[in-house]
């Protein structure tokens, strides 16, 4: 049985390659790094720093002096292009991601998530035209979900502008598939968690404010408490990555990828309470200014993936979360 065929990415596809990791310094990004690294590749990171994401040098202190790191806009083609060149692969992550944020500067959010990308994508044409890459798509194009678990056919329509432009993003690398040749993967995440999320505030995640209150000895707020999510822990994704860019049968699609069953909010509040050890948690109505955006319910339909890669999530909710409060009691200096 073969390394892909077990979930896994076979070993020899990254040794000695050369790979370029696009918000290398924030959460996924830097997980999906130190994995390139650890397999062999040649990682460069490129990120912006940009102060309301998810960047933090911390995230690569396990393994900084076997990365090249460059600090740059996306935007910045002239900065991006010379990065480009020679890559084997493009692990697209950087991104804006804050969907309260898209609607105070959509402009903004546009700029990084749809006209970067298809720059990035110009530059592939004339400079790259071998590299494979594996785009950070979104469940939230989906918007509010007519069923349950959700499959890549259901309808598109993203309930915020971070949405539309995700969308849009996605679209131009499948395009650029089809008309061009170039190998592209979009992948729509879950939520996903684990050690280096951002917990600072919840931009990110509303988990990461929850691990923080958790740290802070104080309560953190379940809103509402029946909505329904699924949750993918971040080395599980990090390996969708890598699966995603040396399967050829993927090439030129967008898959779903989920996690553990879904469960309702307040079912979420209690594991994470338990695999803290103690805490404690209010009930709060929803922020009116954010249920306008809310998608409701969403469980992922990421059977697709699973049977062309073998790929599956290997870490349960609870052990999952028991991790991620390790880590942040052991680096709570380097995240608040």
């Amino acid at each position: 049985m073969t390394a892909e065929s077990q979930g896994a990415a076979p070993p020899d596809a990254f040794s000695g390659a050369r790979a370029l990791v696009t918000g290398g310094l924030g959460f996924i990004g830097s997980t999906l790094a130190g994995r390139l690294v650890a397999l062999g590749a040649e990682v460069t990171i490129l990120d912006d720093m940009f102060p309301e994401g998810g960047a933090n040098p911390a995230n690569i202190a396990a393994f900084r002096d076997r990365v090249r790191v460059e600090i740059a806009d996306l935007r910045d083609t002239r900065a991006v292009a010379p990065l480009i060149e020679g890559q084997d692969y493009l692990f697209s992550l950087g991104a804006r991601t804050s969907h309260m944020g898209s609607l105070a500067d959509p402009l903004a959010d546009l700029d990084v998530n749809c006209r970067a990308q298809l720059d990035i994508l110009e530059i592939c044409r004339a400079r790259a035209p071998r590299i494979a890459i594996v785009f950070a798509g979104t469940r939230q194009i989906y918007g509010r979900p007519d069923k349950l678990p959700v499959e890549e056919t259901h309808p598109l329509r993203p309930p915020d502008p971070n949405g539309v432009s995700k969308m849009a993003g996605e679209a131009y690398h499948l395009l650029y598939h089809r008309i061009h040749g170039i190998s592209a993967v979009s992948l729509r995440l879950t939520n996903t968690y684990g050690p280096r999320m951002r917990i600072k505030d919840g931009r990110q995640t509303f988990l990461g404010l929850w691990v923080r209150r958790l740290l802070e000895d104080a309560p953190f707020e379940v809103w509402g408490g029946e909505q329904r999510r699924d949750l993918a822990f971040v080395d599980d994704v990090a390996e969708a990555f890598l699966l995603a860019a040396v399967s050829p049968d993927a090439q030129g699609r967008a898959f779903n990828i989920g996690g553990d069953p879904s469960l309702t909010l307040l079912e979420l509040a209690r594991i994470l309470v338990a695999a803290s050890g103690g805490g404690r948690y209010e009930i709060k109505e929803f922020p009116p200014e954010r249920l306008k955006i809310d998608i409701g319910d969403y469980e992922a339909d990421d059977g697709l993936f699973r049977r062309m890669t073998g790929w599956r999530p290997r870490v349960a909710l609870a052990d999952g979360l028991a991790r991620t409060m390790r880590f942040y009691r052991d680096h709570r200096g380097d995240y608040f």
